[in-house]
């Protein structure tokens, strides 16, 4: 993260470094298709976790942490012990000041002060002119701007877009009757030949101490669509109607609107805001000094995360130290799944149905970074995590299945008469439909489904040929050659620790996430896939691994795949909990046989995974028979009505990174990343350095995003879902005239415990170090505390706290809780006739160690 140093001389106005300071400090978030988890705080990533969030709310008006009566009242529901209070003080502050702050954080009365420092200046107009320059200005403003990057919602693009916004303003303003502007002012200054921000600036603002502040609270009054200016002007191809955007382009037209509107509405009665200040101007990005209640808070809300901690820690450290060592048969079947947390439930329900079969988690790409073209599109979507740009494109060259279209959205309802005999012949129709839709929600054509991305009937083109002649495609390379097919299956298998013992049949299952009415279902599909589902990957990878020439290449590397075992690629719908197997016609005779003996095992697990799913679900009754839960469950993600088809990553708090083996029996109520490696085959963790390499950024990304949207839904999350319209196909507002919405609604947050997620790595502390130390974009997510790191390690089998820099010894409070401890629990209270003790039981099953498969 590169720290953005504030200009010294407040004199001299610099514009491209203003205009650098404020992307930096903007929302990063991408347009609605490419909706990949981030740190919501990115900008403050260069500092310690809470002075980075603590300096974010002095700022910028942030909530990022509950209030003190929350924490209290946590801890008066038993959410937060005591014991665990004393623990986090006594680490932090040392044992002698535990009965201080311990005092401090349960009795002492604290005013929680509001004034952000954004806002201050701009808030003058109000008090000098009893105007909201804000409502006058931004829905012209909105509309301008949601127009110029439309893609694809209007009839008609905007004129001149690829010259930019201001140009293509000027052109309009040429060419048309009416205008965008009352005044003939500001009309002369849009085109003027020294058009700059500061000469309007001049005029607004007046005193060059004060541009600053005035254009960065200018832009944080709407700063969703300065976001989205900002990215797209960084990253262009993310839209696929590509307009020349720039943000300074966003800044003039807002300083030009206002000085209309002053104009306007005030006449000659108004001066620039800042003219007659004399003092010296609050330096918004100056270093934030912070408060007790602040301190206070941070001891809060680190007990709240270290109660869940503990306990998840106390199921790891009975596990370790009781180990059964047994010897290993060649499971049933084997499974690569992606590390997602909501992989970990159905990993588990597999696991239970079929005790000898063997999962694995790996990132949902698989390796395999492309840009993928589905049959008859236009445009590449891009099938990796965000941070790498592929090189390689995979093209779907035939596909079997009709695309069915939705009469309803035909576009020869966009004619003047057509239209109007749609109106009363279609219209009528959709209003029948949407009632049936109401009764019985189905699959259907404009239904964001997971399975569609790709036909898993169709071809692709996987393999290039040394021969081919046109190998290059829009700059990718089409297709792979043997030689990276064989990097890329080698460096996955042993990534995750699979190089021998392998089953007849492997598994390679991606997933994906269908939803009828939900703007944010890419935040639902793979983040490893930039939003996408993982279909087309698992495809790609399967195909791979079962090329003759590949594996007879790995076989002289050492890596030996029996020609007896098969890879076969699939999708798993987290919403819906389905999975479907693509190219099931290559499997031999044998492991046909094999795979319809497995099929029964996959289905019993999706109706399990579908009960456990249903407990957060308040209209499903989980005292349903399973096969109706599981089918309520369905049609709940093909709703129009439903504004929670999945609930996502919510309650999102660990990565494990580890052999599945030594957490087996740890329930982990699909709160867990899973990550597969196995520490023995690396034992100077050269492995380990690839591992964990997409880790940090991919899960802390959305473990950051739940935390900050679920603190403060309004300003850092999108609010409620409810009211939300599709704006420009790239965001969401709440109205026509809103602001972008940025970060997560509440209706995938309401659920979360917003703490920072831990990430236990199994493996010696000082093989750890010396990874996470060789990358410095790693060692600070760990050393600045924006996550938590534990080391398992298989030498002695104690746990190992990343704290201040060093590894200490970690022993947890909590006794382990098993499930015998929980059915004595439940029939006591059951005996007692007690609902209160039944329900707190039930409540906090967030971890326990299993000893069945109840």
């Amino acid at each position: 993260m590169n720290k953005i140093e504030t200009s010294k001389s407040k004199d001299v106005f610099d514009e491209d470094q203003l205009l650098h300071q404020l992307k930096h400090y903007l929302p990063a978030q991408a347009t609605l298709k490419d909706f990949v988890h981030h740190n919501s705080l990115h900008s403050f990533q260069d500092k310690e976790f809470f002075d980075g969030i603590f300096s974010a709310s002095e700022i910028f008006g942030f909530h990022v942490t509950f209030n003190i009566g929350t924490y209290r009242k946590l801890h008066q529901q038993g959410r937060i012990s005591t014991s665990i209070i004393k623990d986090v003080i006594a680490r932090s502050k040392g044992e002698k000041n535990s009965a201080v702050y311990l005092d401090k954080m349960l009795h002492t009365a604290y005013k929680h002060v509001y004034k952000p420092r954004i806002g201050q200046l701009r808030a003058e107009w109000k008090k000098q002119y009893k105007i909201n320059i804000d409502d006058l200005v931004q829905p012209l403003l909105f509309r301008i701007i949601g127009c110029f990057l439309d893609q694809g919602i209007s009839i008609w693009s905007f004129p001149f877009a690829e010259k930019g916004l201001i140009n293509a303003l000027k052109e309009l303003e040429q060419h048309s009757f009416s205008s965008f502007f009352k005044s003939k002012r500001a009309k002369a200054l849009l085109f003027s030949k020294d058009l700059s921000i500061e000469k309007l600036l001049k005029i607004v603002v007046g005193n060059p101490l004060y541009y600053t502040n005035y254009i960065f609270d200018q832009q944080y009054s709407h700063k969703g669509w300065s976001g989205i200016m900002a990215s797209i002007e960084d990253k262009p191809e993310s839209v696929f109607i590509e307009k020349n955007v720039k943000l300074k382009d966003l800044v003039l037209l807002e300083l030009l609107l206002e000085i209309d509107t002053l104009d306007s509405v005030l006449k000659a009665k108004w001066k620039p805001l800042a003219l007659d200040f004399k003092d010296k101007p609050i330096d918004y990005l100056s270093k934030v000094e912070h408060t007790e209640l602040e301190e206070i808070l941070q001891l809060w809300q680190e007990s709240f995360e270290w109660n869940y901690y503990d306990e998840v820690l106390s199921g790891v450290n009975y596990l370790t130290k009781n180990k059964k060592t047994k010897e290993k048969e060649l499971p049933s079947f084997q499974g690569i799944f992606c590390v997602d947390d909501r992989e970990c439930s159905i990993r588990r329900h597999i696991e239970d149905v079929d005790t000898s079969s063997e999962t694995f988690g790996a990132p949902g790409f698989f390796g395999v970074a492309i840009y993928f073209q589905a049959f008859g599109a236009k445009f590449h979507d891009k099938n990796c995590p965000v941070s790498i740009t592929p090189k390689h494109l995979i093209k779907e060259i035939e596909m079997k299945q009709v695309r069915k279209h939705e009469i309803f959205h035909s576009n020869k309802t966009h004619s003047f008469f057509q239209g109007i005999i749609s109106t009363f012949s279609i219209g009528l129709l959709a209003g029948v439909k949407m009632l049936l839709d109401l009764g019985r929600p189905k699959m259907q054509a404009d239904i964001a489904n997971a399975f569609a991305h790709m036909d898993p009937n169709g071809t692709l083109l996987i393999e290039r040929k040394e021969t081919d002649i046109e190998p290059r495609e829009d700059g990718l390379q089409v297709g792979f050659l043997i030689s990276e097919m064989v990097d890329i299956v080698e460096s996955l298998l042993i990534g995750i620790g699979l190089v021998k013992d392998f089953s007849p049949l492997v598994y390679v299952v991606g997933h994906g996430s269908s939803s009828a009415n939900n703007p944010h279902h890419a935040a639902h599909d793979c983040g490893a896939c930039s939003g996408r589902p993982g279909s087309v990957n698992a495809r790609v990878f399967a195909y791979m691994a079962n090329h003759v020439q590949v594996r007879q290449a790995l076989k002289e590397r050492g890596l030996v795949i029996p020609d007896s075992t098969q890879f076969l690629s699939g999708m798993h719908d987290t919403a819906s909990d389905e999975i479907m197997f693509f190219d099931e016609d290559i499997l031999s005779k044998n492991n046909t046989l094999e795979h319809k003996k497995n099929q029964p095992t996959f289905e019993n697990a999706l109706d399990l995974n579908a009960k456990e799913r249903a407990r957060r679900f308040a209209a499903i009754p989980i005292n349903k028979e399973i096969k109706q839960i599981r089918e309520d469950i369905k049609k709940r993600s093909v709703s129009y009505f439903e504004p929670r088809p999945e609930l996502g990553h919510g309650t999102n708090s660990l990565c494990h990174v580890g052999l599945r083996e030594n957490i087996k029996g740890l329930f982990l109520d699909r709160r867990a990343f899973l990550q597969s490696y196995d520490y023995r085959k690396d034992p100077e963790g050269i492995t380990l350095a690839q591992v964990l390499g997409p880790l940090p950024g991919v899960c802390g990304g959305i473990s950051l995003e739940y935390y900050f949207s679920r603190m403060d839904v309004e300003k850092m999350g999108a609010g409620t879902k409810l009211p939300h319209n599709v704006t420009s196909l790239i965001g969401v507002t709440n109205s026509s005239d809103g602001d972008l919405r940025t970060g997560l609604p509440l209706q995938m947050t309401e659920n979360h415990d917003p703490i920072r997620l831990m990430m236990m790595i199994e493996h010696k502390p000082e093989i750890i170090m010396k990874v996470i130390k060789a990358s410095s974009a790693i060692y600070d997510w760990f050393d600045k505390g924006w996550l938590h790191l534990v080391a398992i390690n298989p030498e002695d089998n104690n746990l190992y706290l990343f704290y201040k820099g060093a590894f200490k010894k970690y022993t947890p409070l909590k006794e382990v809780l098993k499930t015998n401890d929980i059915n004595k629990v439940i029939a006591e209270a059951k005996e007692m006739e007690s609902n209160h003790i039944l329900e707190a039981t039930l409540e906090n099953l967030d971890t326990y160690v299993y000893e069945n498969k109840k």
